[in-house]
């Protein structure tokens, strides 16, 4: 198994129960102007798991795939993630990575090295891009829990 699967899956274990103890209110908390609130950092979080799902299963079935850029301010501001009831957040972003580590388990290793090309960095290999999105997650929960 890859090692982001198992990476994933201590997130998915360990961070839940932490995320529920926040109140709507904590969770609303912007620290500053022009910062993400907690709730606006999760749903970041969902939107970063659903352009990664489809470069997940994708780049399995295609190499040297042309990708689109990912607007993360703009996904984040259109869906009004501030809005929304953080307790649906939360279990929304725990179900959908639940899935992304179902697909993680069963990623072909064949297919690691297939590429995608990114208007905003270029080309990425499978490998990168799983990686990278572990790491992603990682650096955004320790700004939930500061």
């Amino acid at each position: 198994m890859l090692k982001a699967a198992l990476r994933l899956e201590k997130i998915l274990n360990e961070n839940p129960t932490k995320l529920f103890q926040y109140t709507e209110e904590q969770a609303s908390l912007r620290p500053a102007p022009g910062k993400w609130s907690r709730k606006e950092i999760m749903g970041h979080l969902i939107d970063s798991a659903a352009n990664n799902h489809q470069r997940f299963v994708r780049m399995q079935l295609e190499n040297k795939l042309p990708l689109p850029q990912y607007a993360q301010n703009e996904w984040v501001s259109v869906q009004h993630y501030q809005d929304r009831n953080w307790m649906d957040t939360v279990k929304f972003w725990m179900i959908y990575n639940m899935h992304l580590l179902h697909v993680l388990k069963h990623v072909d290793e064949s297919k690691l090295m297939n590429t995608g090309t990114f208007p905003e960095y270029g080309e990425k290999t499978l490998q990168f891009l799983i990686d990278d999105y572990v790491d992603h997650m990682e650096h955004h929960l320790n700004q939930v829990f500061p």
